[in-house]
């Protein structure tokens, strides 16, 4: 706690103080860029990752990046979602995962959910993925295998964030771009979905998944 302290203030007298202006306009309200959903994990940091500023990304975070389809949960993820797109305008949404996902590595082993009945409840949202993984890659094991379900789920949360109807609506009418990332911590890769080669690929150049695209792939990339 006391390293926290210490940060905080730490910005106080440097980060605050040299870029007052910037903190100063973000008082009178913001415009972020992107909607940028991403796993809880200590390990990603979103503006670092993308090197955005503060009031430049509107960020939601839950264990394993899950989006629940609309009216299958009561947590703030609809919310967040329907804000970001009808109240904040938000024209592009990442879904982005990542390498070594404790949530994803519950969901290959529930069995190691018994003391964590909550993070296994939540799971369920990822029920798909589950099921993809287990009839696509029953030959596979380990890192192989985890790294599989990551890209997997971030295919089904995808399809799962297309139920709701704030994206629906501004999808059908051209407002919206999805993308699936995957990001790699021990490279600081990133790679994304390319829906017209069915692959997660190396991020420049990667396109927006169109409404018609999203689904499982080949994986010939990481």
């Amino acid at each position: 706690m006391e390293k926290l302290i210490r940060g905080i203030h730490e910005f106080q007298s440097t980060h605050f103080s040299s870029q007052r202006d910037l903190f100063q306009r973000l008082a009178g309200g913001q415009r972020p860029d992107a909607l940028f959903i991403t796993c809880s994990d200590s390990r990603i940091d979103p503006s670092l990752l993308t090197q955005t500023k503060p009031g430049e990304l509107f960020i939601l975070r839950n264990a394993g990046n899950i989006v629940p389809p609309y009216g299958a949960a009561n947590g703030g993820e609809g919310a967040t979602i329907e804000y970001a797109v009808r109240a904040l305008g938000i024209r592009d949404i990442i879904i982005c995962g990542h390498t070594h996902c404790g949530a994803m590595q519950g969901l290959l082993q529930p069995e190691a959910l018994d003391e964590l009945p909550a993070v296994r409840n939540w799971l369920s949202h990822a029920d798909a993925t589950r099921s993809i993984v287990r009839e696509r890659y029953r030959d596979e094991t380990g890192e192989d295998l985890l790294t599989d379900t990551v890209k997997e789920n971030v295919l089904v949360q995808l399809e799962n964030l297309r139920t709701h109807p704030s994206v629906a609506a501004a999808l059908s009418q051209g407002r919206l771009n999805l993308h699936g990332w995957v990001y790699r911590f021990e490279t600081g890769d990133v790679f994304a979905f390319e829906p017209q080669e069915k692959r997660f690929a190396a991020l420049a150049g990667a396109g927006a998944v169109p409404p018609d695209a999203v689904g499982t792939s080949e994986f010939p990339v990481i």
